[in-house]
């Protein structure tokens, strides 16, 4: 029997199942094109090498494009966070062409970024759209921008558990946003589906052999967690210095990716590889198989950073799938752990240290190798998280519990 207290719930019900049906199909299709369209872009580039000579010139019409359309919006996933924390007015819709124009831009001349961030901007602009719609008050407005980095998350990544607790979890370090709950994961499940329903597919990886859960396993896979979380305190900490180095060196924003880009071009042409820039998911692949160097994670953190530091647009997250299994899977040679495990650990838990989301990163980690290895990728996670400091990619997030009790104490932030 349902009482008088169900009855408001079936209608939230209702209302956020409406609503996140139509904005995860939107979102949904939105990835399934930038995905579609960073293939094309990526073949094209190494299939046509000459054309990262222009790098310089794609930085320059992003930064132009940035300055005179896209200057509110410049800040990208940090004015979502901050727009949940302090509303202000709908997030501009034209957020969402602009990032996959960049995204694109970046990628076909041979930028070193991501696709994350790329889709949950976009999601962000186009299921803010529908507190503008349905004239919804304040709090669904706030909703409304974290059921955007839902779905672009989950859809663009193929994971609708991790998207929606990443979401959740990404606004404030240290707590969660349960308002959103609901919306949140319907949002993710709808925009996963939708992207699958385009024809587009996912990455695959596979942990072939998980060892028995012991003791001295566990050490080890705290050990490596360790070293995954300075490496993304490393990476946090390089996207800040390169940004404000750029800034204050040079100060007409369109200069900054221009130079960059001739500094990108010119160590490509250098170093005689392009490994190192794009997303690097083929590198990803063969991680989990075959030893990688013990230098292509300090390579990628150096391109990533510098890149997303002058100005290209696209995300960090792929490239941190990047750092995370190279250095796992270098890590090979000391610790007797095997090699698609470790490159899986680190997959996610760098991730996990340089975003300050430890139980999405767990549940991504899952979705994507199997629960089989579930206990030691949520250890490596939670271990990175706790090592990769009050940092992150994301300056907008909030401190909202410390890490651990030394870090309150020296800080004084116990959080009341």
């Amino acid at each position: 029997m349902i009482k008088a207290e169900q009855l408001p719930l079936l209608f939230y019900l209702f209302k956020w199942l409406l609503i996140t049906l139509v904005a995860g199909a939107i979102i949904g299709s939105a990835s399934a094109l930038l995905l579609v369209s960073l293939n094309w872009v990526t073949d094209y580039r190494e299939s046509h090498l000459w054309i990262i000579a222009l790098l310089p010139m794609a930085g320059l019409l992003i930064g132009l494009m940035y300055l005179y359309f896209g200057n509110s919006v410049a800040k990208g996933n940090n004015y979502l966070i901050e727009e949940i924390h302090s509303p202000k007015d709908i997030i501009p819709f034209k957020m969402a062409p602009l990032i996959y124009i960049g995204t694109v831009i970046t990628h076909l001349f041979g930028g070193s970024a991501g696709r994350e961030g790329t889709a949950v901007q976009m999601g962000g602009a186009i299921a803010d759209q529908f507190s503008h719609i349905f004239k919804l008050k304040q709090r669904d407005h706030k909703i409304m921008i974290m059921v955007g980095i839902s779905a672009g998350f989950a859809s663009v990544f193929g994971t609708p558990l991790a998207g929606a607790v990443f979401a959740l979890e990404v606004i404030i370090v240290g707590r969660m946003r349960y308002d959103a709950i609901l919306p949140s994961f319907l949002a993710a499940v709808f925009a996963h589906l939708s992207c699958h329903l385009w024809g587009v597919s996912h990455t695959h990886y596979s942990i072939p052999f998980v060892p028995e859960l012991s003791v001295v396993n566990i050490l080890f896979v705290i050990t490596v967690g360790v070293l995954f979380g300075l490496t993304a305190m490393l990476f946090s900490r390089s996207v800040h210095f390169w940004s404000k180095l750029a800034k204050n060196k040079i100060k007409y924003a369109p200069l900054r990716p221009f130079i960059g880009g001739a500094i990108i071009a010119l160590a490509v042409w250098g170093i005689g590889t392009t490994k190192y820039i794009g997303l690097g998911v083929p590198t990803i692949v063969d991680s989990f198989s075959v030893q990688q160097d013990w230098y292509d994670f300090m390579a990628k953190i150096l391109f990533t950073t510098f890149t997303i530091g002058v100005g290209f647009k696209g995300g960090e997250v792929t490239p941190l799938f990047f750092v995370g299994a190279t250095l796992g899977s270098a890590l090979f040679c000391i610790i007797p752990l095997p090699m698609a495990l470790l490159a899986g650990m680190g997959f996610v838990a760098v991730f996990a240290g340089a975003t300050n989301t430890p139980i999405a990163c767990t549940l991504m980690g899952i979705e994507l190798f199997g629960a089989e290895s579930g206990i030691y990728i949520g250890i490596a996670c939670v271990v990175s998280y706790l090592f990769s400091g009050h940092t992150g990619i994301y300056a907008s997030q909030i401190v909202g519990s410390p890490k651990h009790l030394i870090y309150g104490k020296m800080k004084g932030q116990y959080i009341k």
